[in-house]
């Protein structure tokens, strides 16, 4: 078999490996497009949240001052009669209120699954329970931040696969142009099995 043949074979066979490949890439840069996607919105759904919990807090501490300046007039004997009996069921309802908010800002926190049924205290949407929590939200950013950047590794293997390829079909050299198809090989099985093992986490 002449040289011309075996070239032409191997330009073939090239060709359609470093077809497959960059198919391989065009898959793994949406999914790294999907995970950058996905990251922000946990951030922003993060940040939504613990704006949510911050605004629960300051009612709180609202009514818990209110609670101490209404203490403080009973203790002094400023207010008497029955002006007294109203202050009371005025501190005892905002101590309910405050049982509450505590209980809203451990479901804005946690969220709805992790505090469980029984602590379920408001709606999204018209339902219960369906409270998204900043830890979780994020846990969620995390992971998202993490199949990033394991999908943008496997983008630079794929890549530098291509590369190698690319390298491989213009060299005439026949040791330097198997050394790089190998090197294309070995790149673009790396980049292939870190963006399966990425699929199957995400």
């Amino acid at each position: 078999m002449n040289k011309d043949i075996l070239q032409n074979r191997f330009e073939v066979i090239c060709g359609l490996v470093l077809a497959i490949f960059a198919s391989i890439l065009a898959v793994v840069q949406i999914g790294s497009g999907q995970a950058g996607g996905d990251e922000l919105k946990a951030i922003n759904e993060k940040s939504s949240a613990y704006q949510w919990y911050q605004s629960k807090s300051i009612k709180e501490s609202l009514l818990e001052g209110q609670i101490g300046l209404l203490e403080t007039l009973l203790k002094s004997n400023s207010i008497q009669g029955k002006d007294t009996a109203a202050l009371y069921e005025n501190i005892h309802k905002m101590q309910q209120k405050i049982a509450r908010y505590e209980k809203e800002k451990d479901e804005i926190l946690r969220g709805s699954l992790e505090v469980g049924e029984a602590n379920w205290v408001q709606e999204k949407d018209g339902k219960m329970g369906k409270i998204t929590g900043a830890q979780e939200w994020e846990k969620l950013a995390d992971k998202a931040g993490y199949i990033g950047d394991q999908f943008d590794l496997a983008s630079l293997f794929l890549q530098l696969c291509l590369v190698m390829g690319g390298v491989a079909l213009v060299i005439h050299k026949p040791t330097t142009k198997w050394t790089f198809f190998g090197l294309m090989i070995a790149l673009g099985t790396l980049g292939t099995l870190l963006s399966i093992y990425i699929y199957t986490i995400s």
